[in-house]
């Protein structure tokens, strides 16, 4: 009999890695591994990942997230094959390889993680379409978040909880988040294949050959500080809980945004890709916390953990979520279209040091710190350039490792204060605000090493300095290092006026909208609308 023969034979279950990517708490992955016919006969078990040109149409993605996805990948073909297993990468569209799987592999069971984004949902409803054609069942499992979305709207009446507070509110109403499971020691002998571990059809490809497949040249990357998969998110996981009193006084607006090594856990990459659970996070928190006196929700690291929740939950039920149009939530304001501009901020080149050390961190290492991403946010957008957060989600979303669709955007319309946060009179300095927790500027000299040698006077403010003292250090402004591209004093107050005119502009078509719809409703129409509501 040959091979493709004895693959008919066996009757498969295949579980499908998207973002969770491990085998610690991941109950579709343990689903999928248990999973027997009406006999009560193993299914033979095929863990695949499909490395899809999908993700790269909708999501743009930089070289250092492709690394730390390759990295991943390798981490869980390699503990999957200490279990007598492996990981079988598939490339294409997963609606164009999955009916030759299902029927080459004789597939009865398809399971994967929920995913509550919208081109995911997108593309899973089609798989499923085609899975129920060939007779396969498909079971999803939430994992990715510590609370099912929709649950959290059902315990909120059906809406949608838009503010933090209110949110912690609906879900401290709600059951203890579920336990999470461990990751397997052995898988049940009978679902393993043994004919095709060495099958190098299948094999992860190596970093160049991802890369190079990307259209990106490999010699380009930096070193690699935060190494890609389950192994490595564990080990930060645990090195932090080791310091109880790091942990339980931990206050995220008390880190530094320009320290040389991360003042946070940088779990946030691990969490995006779910090399980490989210589950097993919480509860470690928990454990190690215990009855101890603690930082509070929203600043804890419990609270970074809601806030998560928070935009996980809002995004999954908001049309256009990263969109300003059609967005329902979203200020609609007149932003500029200065591709220069743009241009100068998106490569560290304002002219503005602290700016552009952010900036160049980003790009070089893929992560910045929760408040270096408020600087440049709030730089790009209503502070200073007045261009639309749209354009600075799209460099975030290719440039951070951690680059999470449903964060980014939430982030992204609170700090351009589009929604959210409203109080869009408080705009960070691009001077003063980097100087509060690094006097002397090593931040920038590492980043922008063109001022390494420009006095601690100056080094914020380098066009300040006198020429005699920009020629000593070597840069002379407009030379070696840009002017401003604009002149923070002049730009932010006229940006205010601009941006309460834009509420007053949303605010009023809101009103008109309403009161439109209001008049264009009959009275029958009106009786039905608690009924319409409730389907």
């Amino acid at each position: 009999m040959d091979k493709e023969n004895a693959d008919v034979e066996h009757e498969t279950t295949v579980h499908w890695f998207r973002k969770g990517m491990r085998l610690h708490d991941n109950p579709a992955f343990r689903l999928s591994c248990e999973a027997r016919n009406s006999k009560g006969e193993c299914y033979k078990l095929r863990p695949i990942y499909i490395l899809d040109p999908y993700f790269r149409k909708y999501i743009r993605a930089g070289a250092n997230r492709w690394r730390f996805l390759q990295q991943s990948l390798v981490d869980l073909d390699t503990t999957l094959r200490k279990l007598g297993t492996r990981l079988y990468v598939i490339k294409g569209l997963p609606h164009e390889v999955f009916p030759d799987l299902f029927a080459k592999w004789n597939v009865k069971l398809l399971t994967f993680e929920l995913d509550t984004e919208p081109y995911a949902r997108e593309r899973d409803n089609q798989v499923e379409q085609l899975a129920r054609k060939h007779g396969v069942k498909v079971e999803q499992k939430v994992s990715h978040t510590i609370y099912n979305t929709e649950l959290v709207l059902r315990a909120n009446g059906g809406s949608v909880p838009m503010t933090y507070q209110k949110f912690i509110s609906v879900v401290e109403s709600m059951p203890n988040p579920r336990r999470p499971i461990p990751a397997p020691d052995t898988l049940p002998s009978e679902c393993l294949l043994n004919d095709d571990l060495n099958n190098q059809e299948f094999d992860v490809p190596t970093l160049n050959e991802l890369l190079t497949l990307k259209g990106f040249n490999p010699a380009e990357l930096k070193p690699c500080l935060y190494p890609g998969g389950e192994k490595e998110a564990l080990r930060r996981l645990e090195e932090y809980m080791k310091n109880k009193t790091w942990v339980c006084k931990f206050e995220k607006p008390n880190t530094s945004p320009n320290s040389l090594k991360p003042s946070t856990t940088v779990l946030s990459p691990y969490m995006k890709f779910g090399c980490l659970s989210a589950n097993h996070f919480y509860y470690r928190l928990k454990e190690v916390i215990g009855n101890s006196p603690h930082s509070k929700p929203p600043v804890s690291l419990i609270g970074q953990l809601y806030w998560r929740e928070f935009y996980y939950t809002v995004g999954a039920s908001t049309p256009n979520f990263d969109k300003m149009e059609g967005n329902p939530i979203c200020c609609q304001v007149p932003w500029d279209n200065n591709p220069d501009a743009l241009e100068a901020w998106t490569n560290g080149k304002t002219g503005y040091p602290f700016i552009d050390a952010i900036m160049r961190q980003l790009r070089d290492e893929g992560w910045i710190h929760h408040l270096a991403r408020h600087a440049v946010a709030c730089f790009l957008t209503r502070g200073d350039l007045w261009i639309s957060w749209e354009k600075g989600l799209a460099v975030f979303e290719e440039l951070l490792l951690d680059a999470d669709w449903s964060m980014n955007a939430g982030n992204w319309m609170w700090l351009s204060a589009s929604a959210f946060f409203h109080q869009f009179f408080r705009v960070y300095s691009p001077v003063a605000f980097g100087k509060k927790t690094d006097k002397s500027g090593d931040y920038i000299r590492k980043y922008i090493p063109e001022l390494a040698k420009y006095p601690d006077q100056y080094i914020y403010e380098p066009w300040s300095a006198p020429k005699s003292i920009q020629e000593r250090a070597g840069c002379v402004i407009g030379v070696h290092y840009p002017k401003r591209v604009v002149i923070h004093e002049d730009v932010y107050k006229n940006n205010i006026t601009k941006m309460s005119l834009a509420y007053k502009s949303t605010k009023a078509g809101k009103s008109s909208s309403n009161t439109k719809k209001s008049r264009e409703m009959s009275s029958p129409d009106k009786k039905n609308i608690k009924k319409a509501k409730l389907k």
